[in-house]
């Protein structure tokens, strides 16, 4: 049976692959970023360390980092979605 620290370790070796892939998929897109794209990168950064802040407080870094960017993603990509769908019916209307 795996020990507490080997899954957490495991755990966060996964987050970071991840993350790595999804800058690598991002670097490949060829196109600039949209707002939507640019507001849930910027959210799941913020959202890493803020819990890796907060879980190293607790002790466990690596889980915070997960769970806060995680959490981050999913509140950057609301907001982004917001303000693109803003841009679009601005750019649709004629403003």
């Amino acid at each position: 049976m795996p020990s507490v620290h080997r899954t957490w370790t495991l755990m966060f070796m996964m987050g970071l692959l991840m993350i790595a892939m999804v800058f690598a998929l991002v670097a490949c897109s060829g196109e600039p970023l949209t707002t939507r794209e640019q507001d849930t990168l910027v959210g799941t950064g913020v959202g890493a360390g803020g819990g890796a802040l907060i879980g190293a407080a607790v002790g466990h870094p690596a889980a915070g980092a997960l769970v806060g960017g995680a959490a981050g993603g999913v509140t950057g990509y609301a907001v982004g979605n917001h303000e693109q769908n803003e841009e679009d019916r601005r750019y649709y209307d004629g403003y």
